[in-house]
């Protein structure tokens, strides 16, 4: 396989870069930036100079380039035009480059979220056929790209991951630092229900999605079997941190919606972004976000090998090995 990677210098689409490059692929890389080219040659990629904003370095990149995996997106941004505008308008100009440079691609592979699909209730799984509600602006920026890539007039495929953890993940990083007190605070009272995904096993069936003839034209749910509460991420951290379960916070929707607000202001007076955002209220207080992943393990021949207690275990490691958890 001959791959193109957006988003390769994050969390999923490193993971991703390597995983391919282990397997013997040539593995290209959209790099916004020169020094991002060590990093990328670390993990078996070569970079190419160029953003998604910038259809003429998308053209370039392309040559010789039989696979995308669109990885790249904002997960977190001021408003929702600038999450349309790299998640949909982003997507669009990927599209129109491929039709330009290769108009004989094998496959593109979008990476979507369980975002753009919204919540269930407890006690049932979301399916690739659930109507989608998304309820924050990312998700509906999300849903509006999968719009993009399902018009595109290319073989597609696309995953939708829902909460994805592992390392180099900087998001859950927040809750494994006040585990270390002994304390974990939870959205309501802990009983969202969720579906999780270790991003090493996350990153093997995106790629196995990207080599199965009878992928094209399909959606797929990628997470492991196992539904997990709110309750049991926050006890399962802090067990992995400090070696027994913490101090449960519940934080019902009336205390919590001026915490996260005010999270997200203080953000943006610095200039920086973050998922704790008021507008991700909705999402925090929903009752569940599980997913079915029946169609992920019967077409691809996927389950992955890391449940809730191993995939913690090795991300606290991670986090211990680079110092930024103590």
């Amino acid at each position: 396989m001959n791959a193109l990677v957006t988003g390769a210098t994050g969390f999923v689409g490193s993971h991703l870069a390597a995983t391919l490059a282990g397997r013997g692929d040539r593995v290209v890389c959209l790099a916004r930036r020169p020094e991002q080219a060590a990093f990328l040659a670390a993990l078996g990629a070569r970079a190419a100079p160029g953003s998604l904003e910038d259809l003429e370095s998308l053209k370039a990149a392309l040559q010789g380039v039989d696979t995308v995996f669109h990885v790249a997106g904002l997960t977190a941004a001021g408003s929702e035009a600038e999450f349309l505008s790299v998640n949909e308008g982003g997507t669009a100009r990927l599209v129109e480059a491929v039709r330009s440079a290769a108009p004989a691609l094998a496959r593109f592979v979008h990476v979507s979220s369980i975002a753009a699909v919204g919540p269930t209730a407890r006690g049932t799984r979301l399916s690739e056929d659930s109507p989608c509600r998304p309820l924050t602006a990312y998700g509906r920026s999300k849903l509006a790209g999968e719009a993009v890539v399902r018009a595109a007039g290319v073989p597609w495929t696309i995953v939708r991951p829902p909460v994805v953890y592992g390392p180099r993940d900087r998001e859950l990083l927040r809750l494994f630092r006040i585990a270390r007190y002994g304390v974990a605070p939870v959205f309501g009272w802990g009983g969202q229900e969720l579906s999780l995904v270790f991003v090493a096993d996350l990153a093997e069936g995106i790629a196995r999605a990207g080599r199965e003839p009878a992928t094209v034209g399909e959606t797929y749910h990628l997470a492991h079997p196992e539904i997990v509460t709110a309750r049991r991420l926050a006890v399962e951290i802090g067990r992995a941190v400090r070696g027994h379960a913490p101090l449960i916070l519940p934080l019902p929707g009336a205390l919590a919606a001026p915490i996260v607000r005010a999270i997200g202001r203080a953000a943006a007076a610095t200039g920086r972004r973050t998922v704790v955002s008021g507008d991700k209220m909705a999402e925090f207080l929903a009752p569940a976000f599980g997913t079915s992943v029946a169609k992920a393990e019967r077409e691809l021949g996927w389950r992955p090998a890391h449940d809730l207690v191993r995939g913690l275990a090795e991300t606290t490691a991670w986090y211990r090995s680079e110092r930024l958890l103590a």
